[in-house]
């Protein structure tokens, strides 16, 4: 199973200048728990936005550079579909982004995992649109801001219906 998991806001905004938009505690523990133990896909922008690969989990990052240099025991792929070869069919494996990938990703995955951040906010960098006739919604946790969270979250699930 292939499943997408973002964090984007009211206007579909996923981050800018290659950074997030916001500190969502719960939602990084949220997205640990989920792909711990798992395969990421990611774009190049995305992996390079990490101070370091994250623990626990195999990475494979789609890169147009045919001489992309990743760490060690990091996979590199030219296109999503060679991403999605690699992963155990077994298994479910996320998509995390970028906005490029996520639009790729969408007409093939399975379930979407999205944090729908309550705010507007400026971004150089979007989710694509949810189309609600393909994909219903099976899952819905609101989050109220609070001194850790400046903004309002729900953890949302769709799948596609």
């Amino acid at each position: 199973m292939l499943t997408i998991i973002a964090a984007a806001s009211e206007n579909n905004a996923l981050g800018k200048d290659n950074q997030l938009l916001w500190h969502l505690p719960e939602d990084f523990k949220r997205f640990k728990t989920l792909t711990s133990g798992h395969y990421i896909i990611m774009g190049r922008k995305t992996f390079e936005s990490f101070p370091k690969p994250l623990p626990n989990r195999t990475h494979i990052i789609i890169t147009r550079q045919h001489d992309y240099q990743a760490p060690e025991g990091c996979i590199v792929v030219p296109s999503l579909e060679k991403a999605m070869e690699l992963c155990p069919a077994y298994e479910e494996a996320f998509v995390i982004g970028g906005g490029e990938i996520y639009q790729q990703a969408l007409d093939v995955v399975d379930k979407i995992d999205v944090t729908r951040v309550h705010t507007i906010i400026d971004a150089d960098t979007f989710f694509p649109e949810i189309d609600t006739t393909k994909w219903k919604l099976v899952f819905e946790e609101f989050h109220p801001k609070d001194e850790k969270h400046a903004f309002d979250f729900t953890f949302l699930t769709y799948v596609r219906s």
